[in-house]
């Protein structure tokens, strides 16, 4: 545990920092952003027992391949922030380089607190012989990196922050290392697809032979071993990818089940029938989220029940193209499958998130005159 002395109007207040290991402190940790954004109207409260699920190895196979430290800041007994650090031995096996990670950063708005938090989190990576430190990260596959810009509601599974963390990273010396970014696409608002689009995509579809189809429920497992051997193949270059285990993808499975809509998940194929690439859009339930304060019961439950059928937004979660058909507007042709898919007026789906020097993709978005929504960016330093 640290302390820090800081002057306040009425002399000195302490501020201390611990590490967060009993049932309690982890209750605390997990509960803070509650406290921290009650009067925000812009957060959306995630379901607590979702929350606690991703600290508990049980629930989560993802901790399975991870070491981690979670850290409270308190003040007269009062938390202030919080912060996890970790590493994950399989990432590091992948990319071969010693990177820790921060996460879970929550922090109110004084830079002697920030410091406690960063230098707590880099100072337990150091003791791991990490060489840098890179965040924030989470325990949630694709769960990254701080806005940037674009403060409006979160969708499903995406950060939200206070502008002000920005200023705490690079005051405490992490820079960006990179950026990812997102766009909307608003039927209400007026959006159609180009003309064009529609015709770039017909000659695609002739030309190499490719056909869309949705998901088939009834073959529920394999075709998540499906989305798992493409993501592998499509996404292996792509920056901050790590494989997922075979159970991580399985719980993973299992948790989207829920949520999942046949029309959402579709799979491009060509002419041997063999899949080619596939795209998922997910019902952005932080819509019937707001106001729940994170808790299903007594009533929550049933606004969820009732919500996600008629739910018109979505999240565009995930689209990929193997390495061959890259280039072939293959991903344009999956995106216009999914507007035709999820067809409705007041259809609005966040594209989120593309890296931003995934040039080709950025390229197919932009033809489809998606408009720009937020950027998220992950910091990092060498430690």
């Amino acid at each position: 545990s640290g302390r820090s002395r800081r002057k306040s109007g009425k002399g000195f207040s302490t501020m201390i920092i611990n590490k967060a290991d009993t049932p309690r402190d982890i209750r605390d940790f997990i509960n803070y952003p509650y406290t921290l954004y009650r009067k925000d109207p812009v957060w959306v409260a995630p379901l607590r027992s979702e929350i606690k699920a991703q600290f508990n190895p049980r629930s989560n196979l993802f901790l399975e391949h991870c070491e981690w430290q979670l850290f409270l800041l308190k003040e007269k007994g009062k938390v202030i922030g919080r912060i996890a650090a970790f590493i994950d031995h399989l990432a590091m096996d992948f990319w071969k380089e010693r990177v820790g990670f921060f996460g879970y950063y929550e922090c109110i708005p004084n830079e002697s607190a920030s410091v406690l938090l960063l230098n707590a989190a880099k100072n337990w990576l150091q003791e791991k012989k990490c060489t840098s430190m890179r965040g924030p990260w989470s325990f949630v596959s694709q769960e990254w990196g701080m806005v940037v810009e674009g403060f409006k509601s979160p969708v499903i599974m995406a950060p939200y922050n206070p502008p002000y963390y920005n200023d705490q990273m690079t005051t405490y010396g992490l820079e960006k290392v990179k950026d990812m970014r997102c766009w909307e696409i608003s039927f209400p608002d007026g959006y159609r697809i180009p003309e064009r689009i529609l015709s770039l995509t017909d000659k695609v579809a002739e030309r190499y032979g490719i056909k869309i189809r949705s998901f088939n429920m009834k073959e529920y497992d394999q075709e998540i071993l499906n989305i798992i051997e493409l993501s592998n193949a499509c996404l292996i270059q792509n920056w901050g990818y790590s494989p997922a285990t075979e159970a991580e993808g399985r719980a993973m499975a299992q948790e989207m089940k829920r949520i999942i809509q046949p029309r959402g998940v579709l799979f491009a194929q060509d002419q041997s029938g063999r899949l080619v690439g596939f795209a998922i859009v997910l019902p952005d339930i932080n819509s019937l989220l707001k106001g729940l304060n994170g808790r299903l019961f007594p009533f929550g439950f049933i606004k969820l029940l009732w919500g996600i059928p008629r739910l018109r937004r979505y999240r565009m979660f995930a689209l990929a193209v193997i390495p061959e058909f890259q280039h072939k507007a293959v991903d344009s042709l999956l995106y216009r499958a999914l507007n035709e898919s999820l067809r409705s007026k007041d259809l609005w789906i966040e594209i989120n998130y593309v890296l931003e020097d995934n040039i080709a993709m950025i390229n197919a978005i932009n033809k489809l005159e998606a408009k720009p929504s937020k950027l998220y960016r992950v910091y990092e330093m060498e430690i």
